[in-house]
């Protein structure tokens, strides 16, 4: 039995594409590191034992996982937050531990199959957050590329920019743009033999080492990391679980749609489930040896898969090349200059904004426009928690109000057109007119619906309605409200006199019903499996009630 689905059928592409993916990963991850807070081998870290373990255990063959610009942000926001925080003095082991916690969170995910709902957040909620996401990293990236420390967090850095454009290191603005310059225009057929990210990095080291005046990371630890053990305080709970459940939900997300880019490149489906236990188990260990968390990252993926990368295999070799490269060559990580790293990330912010929505956004629904420009603007000055939250409620409100406005036209209209009606169905709607009202439910009732279905009904009682039918045949079950909603009806046709029919309910609805106590004017007498079986019923009422009201006018 082969536990991990592990084939060396594709080797040579598998080990072609692995390299490849670390070439591009090595500057990425060490940009990603610095920018957390947690140092260059930090990410060199998390990409080691993330990109391993999660090609190991994940449900996507060709997936290349390690820091990304998303959970780089969430874990800059903890240090900074533990950083001023008078309990926690700064301690580190809490970021460690904030880290594991989230790799566990995603393994619960994965083992009570989560990974099949979070693809159920909205789009336009998923592109505002990765828009911000991208906006917070180029506006942290202003103070490193005029030569000036990172600021703590976004305000920080907006607030820093009149100082910074006051004392400008010009050849660390130099460096940067040099370095953006060239992973944006980086000639597509010399990327085959050396990456953008790559040539950026070696070009703007080597103009810092010659000609000097940049700040650089200097003296890192290197070689093989130390183990973090896990550390909990009562000060420390609330911002260690908080964080620890955006970087897993957020971890979560992006490692999903990143998988969805690999399905598509080839043709393949994963497994969102399997692949979250993978992120959950790189994640944890990635903690625990003092990594920076990661997800699926986007263009090492593409990378591998286009440079042959055909399997599992391909993600571990991208792995193990990286951890080469930290034993063999991590002094030389120390002559980077910030200002590079700065205009790496910034192209890492451009990447992640999503240009695609926002230009094509004003010819579709206003609404999710709105919408995408609020989770942004969450984003960048709340939190991403908040937005993501706050998103997902005002696209579910909107949803359900548009749901229910559908249902509410589609059964006003049924008051005056039985669809697929038989001829004498036909016959008792032309003989009565309006005297019956039909409320055929084409599909389960929405909440949002059902409080203005009951407000409906009682008009129409008060324009001379005498019978009312509401056809269930094809509501397979009820909400709370939506059974309310049934009980308002029969009571407001008792209270008026009039008779009120039922048909095509399932034993299901009609349980619903029961139990709260919403069938009290509801009789069986009443209670029809054919529409037309109802309407037959409700002409022998009409007629009847027509017929004492013509006595009562003649005395």
């Amino acid at each position: 039995m082969n536990l991990f689905n592990l084939t060396t059928r594709h080797l040579r592409g598998d080990l072609f594409g692995g390299i490849t993916a670390g070439v591009v990963a090595l500057p990425l991850a060490l940009a990603m590191g610095v920018a957390s807070g947690l140092g260059p081998m930090a990410g060199l870290y998390g990409a080691i034992f993330v990109g391993f373990f999660a090609a190991l255990f994940g449900g996507t063959e060709t997936q290349v996982s390690g820091p990304t610009g998303p959970m780089t942000v969430v874990v800059a926001g903890v240090v900074a937050s533990i950083a001023i925080h008078p309990d926690l003095a700064g301690n580190i082991e809490l970021i460690f531990t904030t880290i594991i916690l989230a790799g566990i969170l995603q393994i619960v995910f994965g083992t009570f199959k989560l990974g099949d709902y979070i693809r159920l957040v909205p789009y336009p909620v998923i592109s505002g957050f990765m828009s911000g996401i991208g906006g917070i990293i180029i506006i942290l990236q202003f103070s490193p590329l005029l030569g000036h420390v990172t600021a703590a967090g976004t305000l920080d850095a907006l607030k820093n920019i009149p100082e910074a454009i006051g004392s400008i290191n010009y050849f660390s603005l130099f460096l940067g743009l040099l370095t953006l310059a060239i992973v944006m225009k980086w000639p597509a057929k010399f990327s085959k033999y050396l990456p953008a990210p790559l040539a950026a990095l070696l070009a703007g080291t080597l103009i810092s080492f010659f000609v000097g005046g940049a700040s650089i990371l200097g003296d890192i630890p290197t070689g093989l990391p130390e183990l973090h053990i896990p550390i909990f305080s009562p000060e420390s709970l609330l911002i260690i679980f908080k964080a620890a459940l955006i970087l897993a939900i957020l971890g979560s997300i992006d490692s999903l749609l990143t998988s969805l880019v690999a399905d598509n490149m080839t043709r393949t489906q994963h497994n969102p489930n399997k692949e979250l236990i993978g992120q959950g188990i790189g994640n944890t260990i990635a903690g625990l040896f003092g990594g920076a968390p990661g997800a699926g990252a986007t263009m090492r993926t593409v990378v591998n898969i286009r440079t042959g990368g055909k399997t599992r295999l391909s993600g571990m070799i991208h792995a193990l090349f990286l951890l080469a490269i930290v034993l063999g060559l991590g002094p030389l990580v120390s002559y980077i200059p910030h200002a590079v790293l700065a205009g790496l990330l910034v192209k890492v912010g451009l990447d992640i904004i999503d240009w695609s929505y926002i230009k094509n956004s004003h010819r579709g629904p206003k609404w999710d426009l709105v919408l995408m420009v609020i989770v942004v603007s969450l984003t960048i000055f709340v939190d991403l928690m908040t937005a993501v939250a706050v998103g997902v409620i005002l696209a579910s409100i909107a949803f359900v109000k548009q749901v229910a406005e559908q249902q509410m036209e589609r059964l006003t209209e049924s008051n005056r057109i039985v669809h697929s009606s038989t001829p004498r169905e036909q016959e008792i709607i032309n003989e009565v007119q309006d005297a019956l009202t039909i409320f055929d439910f084409s599909g389960p009732l929405s909440f949002g619906a059902a409080a203005d279905l009951g407000h409906h009904a009682r008009s129409l009682l008060n324009d001379g309605a005498l019978a009312l039918i509401l056809d269930f045949s094809k509501v397979p079950f009820l909400d709370v409200s939506s059974a309310l909603a049934v009980e308002t009806i029969s009571n407001d046709a008792n209270h008026a006199n009039r008779k009120l029919y039922m048909c095509g309910m399932n034993q299901k609805v009609r349980e619903v019903l029961a139990a709260l106590e919403a069938d009290k004017h509801l009789h069986d007498s009443h209670m029809f499996e054919a529409r037309e079986e109802a309407m037959e019923e409700a002409l022998i009422s009409i007629k009847e009630m027509q017929a004492q009201n013509t006595v009562k006018g003649i005395h």
